[in-house]
């Protein structure tokens, strides 16, 4: 635990831009008197995708996030690591290995095309199996 008593987990995609933002998010707003999350990329986009955010403000919950790298992270004693897609998996430093690792992958949802509806459609349909399932994950992980 740090100093504040709460578990650090750190959610990891490639872009950081779209699931792991939301997955940050998500959990300190649900989950914040138990964990704080933080989130990266292995090659950071440098935005937050805007749709990410207009999901999760759907649900009442505001992100201020930024694209972040994973380096800015190597310090940090994280109690557990969750890759959110299978490139961030395969790319995950071995120097992170000082929780636990779980794999969770979602589809991206900034690689959807179509209308403006149906775009939207995907960011809720990951930011909804987000909400359902990490706080799951989290609650059953053996940290």
């Amino acid at each position: 635990m740090n100093s504040q008593n709460k578990k650090l987990v750190l959610f990891l995609c490639t872009g950081n831009s779209c699931r792991s933002q939301m997955a940050e998010a998500i959990v300190n707003e649900e989950m914040g008197a138990e964990w704080k999350a933080y989130s990266a990329g292995t090659k950071p986009a440098g935005y937050v995708h805007p749709r990410a955010l207009q999901a999760l403000a759907e649900t009442g919950i505001q992100h201020e996030g930024y694209s972040k790298s994973i380096d800015e992270f190597r310090e940090m004693p994280f109690n557990l690591v969750v890759t959110l897609c299978d490139s961030a998996a395969e790319e995950c430093p071995v120097w992170l290995g000082s929780g636990i690792r779980i794999h969770q992958s979602y589809p991206d949802p900034a690689e959807v095309t179509g209308t403006e509806q149906e775009i939207m459609q995907a960011f809720r349909i990951v930011r909804d199996s987000i909400l359902r399932e990490i706080p799951d994950l989290l609650r059953d992980s053996i940290v």
